[in-house]
């Protein structure tokens, strides 16, 4: 009624009401109507803009309308995943550094420059691959790769059909060729046999220059809780061998037990991660391996250094391996590898500067290069956040105001019905972000003055907000986008002084006791 037309004379008042009106007009449409009120509270207004509800049935549960959403969503996303593909990549660069750690003596260097260590790449691996879907539930995958190693190398390319059976399961058709071991078929097969526990099965044929080399494997998996699972693998073919396997993971920790017979290797296992619970999803981890050949301790750290990279290094000691340190960096679907093979044997120092060393680079680096760069990344989204809705702002605030000239007549009205009765009466309201007086940093308060609103919104001396954010009562607008927000109000209830701050989204019922203000002796 406050904002009908016909309530008001004068021609702009009427114009902005106009305006205000139709936005109340549609909440009716919606709000009346229970197949969309539904939708809109479960999702709010962003669920009203999904395409296909209107030949949803309209008597439907909130659960039912729920799973309506997530299927409509499901094939939006469908349709998107059809239209880019999801490539993958892997590149491994081999570092030889012994010469740091364990150099040839003097009378054996003839190199011109031999005072300084000779440091080489040795080995070097790049994989990559992406993904095409044909259908809904059919995938192709085209993946390659090239290695060289000593300057002796090689390559291949595979192509890989997925169809997507049933909920139970999925089979996969794979064919490949390369320049060393010939032609490659393929057959994977996944069957879920209860909600606990799934088999997968695979049987490939080499085509290589010494005949035929087929191979199979066979693995069962079974959740033993919520967090645990059990493995169980049998190969056959060039390296045939039986593993089982026990990972445990929780929040907090990630922990592998593995056993393995085979030919020519076996071996056990054990690792453990713990991951903290901070926002860079720090991780330390470490593993212990022993087998026929030897046997290797590696420990290490891994942590998120930016939105979508990820950087961990791992120290490995082992004999016969001796020292090597591995790098690498994750980033969004690309995966960088630097293996750093420092000794043969196992020197203390090695271990010590391969321990120390990357730690002091890092936090050298990301004091003077990560911290600057991802505090720039954020100011700049801010900052574009703030570009990009400046013109709803502007809208926001031009409503807010003509609301509140709409709303002057009848705030006049409600402020001489709470005198006549010495009710409430909002003597000042400010929404926004307050700056107290002692703060070190230099920053200005950004509120706006919400008084006539809320003195319209009093009812029978009452006036009660619920926990929502403030920012979609009538006459108010966000003055500080991205930021923490409060409403501090001064109020007189029965001709005593009140006052009370209250936080954004945090319910609020007034006139109360303890917001009066104590008269000074």
């Amino acid at each position: 009624m406050l904002y009908h037309p016909d309530k008001h004379r004068d021609p702009e008042l009427k114009r902005q009401a106009e305006q205000l009106f139709n936005q109340v007009h549609r909440a009716y449409e919606v709000l009346s109507d229970d197949h969309s009120r539904a939708i809109y509270d479960i999702f709010g207004k962003k669920g009203l803009e999904v395409e296909g509800w209107e030949v949803v049935e309209r008597k439907r549960t909130p659960a039912e309308i729920r799973e309506e959403y997530e299927r409509l969503q499901r094939e939006r996303e469908e349709r998107r995943l059809q239209q880019r593909t999801n490539p993958k990549g892997t590149i491994s660069v081999g570092i030889d550094a012994t010469d740091l750690f364990d150099r040839y003596d003097e009378d054996f260097e003839e190199m011109p420059g031999g005072g300084f260590p000779h440091i080489e790449i040795n080995k070097m691996h790049i994989s990559q691959s992406i993904e095409a879907p044909l259908t809904n539930s059919d995938t192709a995958v085209l993946s390659g790769s090239l290695s060289t190693h000593n300057g002796n190398g090689g390559g291949n390319i595979n192509m890989t059909v997925r169809r997507v059976t049933s909920a139970k399961g999925w089979g996969e058709v794979e064919f490949g060729a390369g320049d060393i071991l010939g032609p490659l078929i393929g057959l994977k097969l996944l069957r879920n046999i209860t909600a606990r526990c799934f088999v997968t099965a695979q049987c490939g044929l080499q085509f290589s220059p010494r005949g035929l080399r087929p191979s199979c494997s066979l693995m069962t998996a079974r959740h033993l809780d919520q967090n645990t699972m059990g493995y169980l693998q049998w190969r056959w073919g060039p390296n045939s061998a039986m593993t089982t396997s026990l990972v445990r993971d929780t929040k907090s920790s990630h922990c592998t037990l593995a056993l393995q017979l085979g030919v020519p290797h076996s071996y056990l296992m054990m690792s453990y991660q713990y991951k903290f619970q901070d926002e860079d999803q720090t991780k330390v981890k470490g593993s212990i391996k022993t087998g026929w050949f030897g046997s290797v301790v590696e420990y290490g750290a891994e942590r998120k250094i930016s939105r979508h990279s990820i950087l961990s290094a791992t120290v490995s000691i082992g004999v016969p391996q001796g020292v090597t340190l591995k790098i690498k960096l994750a980033r969004a679907s690309q995966t960088y590898l630097f293996p750093i093979h420092l000794t043969d044997q196992l020197l203390p120092s090695a271990v010590f500067y391969a321990t120390v060393g990357p730690l002091l680079v890092y936090m050298a680096v990301h004091r003077l290069v990560i911290i600057p760069y991802t505090q720039a990344q954020k100011e700049q989204e801010l900052e574009l956040q703030r570009k990009s809705s400046a013109t709803d702002i502007a809208k926001k605030k031009q409503e807010a105001e003509s609301a509140v000239l709409l709303m002057q007549e009848s705030v006049r009205r409600i402020i001489e019905a709470e005198e006549s009765k010495m009710g409430l009466i909002i003597l000042n309201a400010w929404y926004g972000k307050f700056v107290s007086d002692t703060s070190q940093k230099q920053e200005k308060a950004k509120v706006i003055d919400v008084t006539v609103p809320l003195q319209c919104l009093v009812k029978d001396s009452k006036l009660i907000l619920t926990e929502a954010s403030k920012t979609g009562l009538p006459g108010f607008y966000d003055p500080c986008v991205g930021e923490e927000k409060s409403l501090k109000l001064l109020y007189q209830f029965r001709g005593v002084m009140h006052q009370v701050i209250s936080a954004d989204t945090e319910p609020l019922r007034i006139p109360k006791q303890s917001h009066k203000i104590e008269s000074e002796s």
